[in-house]
């Protein structure tokens, strides 16, 4: 998943947890507040317009309680589908900002999904959590003689794995 289907994600994913339809400045400001505390502030997470969403007709607006300024955003069916297409995008690891970043916007949409569709989302990461469990083991044990700096860290990263792995684990069950 690119950065600007991240923001497309977690502003469709916001329009999909509301009941009521949302402004403009609200979402857009939602959407910058949730990003910037994943991954800090970034131009480039930002860099994509919110009004795209519009003109390729995955949300409308309902201006008939005001003007334009004041218009009601909330989700067409093509957004509702985008939004399940999104969730499903691939999450090659768990390591780096933007896989962060993919992991909580996922976590925090993914009781919007269908039972079998989160289902698979959870079972691919978990997949991906093990794989990435598996590199960190084979990296300890070719480096255990080496400086304490370096294996306690790498324990650290262990467990870490694990941890996150038995919770998604338990999320499965």
């Amino acid at each position: 998943m690119l950065p600007k289907e991240c923001l497309r994600l977690c502003a469709l994913g916001t329009l999909a947890l509301s009941d009521k339809p949302i402004s403009y400045p609200d979402l857009a400001n939602s959407v910058r507040h949730f990003m910037s505390h994943i991954m800090g502030p970034s131009l480039d997470m930002m860099g994509s317009s919110l009004q795209l969403l519009k003109l390729e007709g995955l949300v409308k607006e309902d201006t008939a309680n005001g003007t334009f300024s004041d218009a009601q955003l909330c989700l067409t069916d093509a957004g509702h589908a985008k939004f399940v297409e999104l969730m499903q995008g691939n999450l090659r690891d768990t390591s780096g900002e933007l896989s962060r970043l993919i992991m909580a916007l996922k976590m925090r949409y993914l009781h919007l999904l269908d039972e079998d569709i989160r289902t698979e989302q959870l079972e691919i990461l978990l997949d991906v959590c093990e794989l990435d469990l598996e590199r960190v083991l084979a990296l300890r044990d070719e480096h255990a003689n080496e400086a304490e700096n370096f294996t306690g860290w790498l324990e650290m990263e262990v467990r870490r794995l694990e941890q996150k792995r038995d919770w998604l684990k338990s999320l499965s069950t």
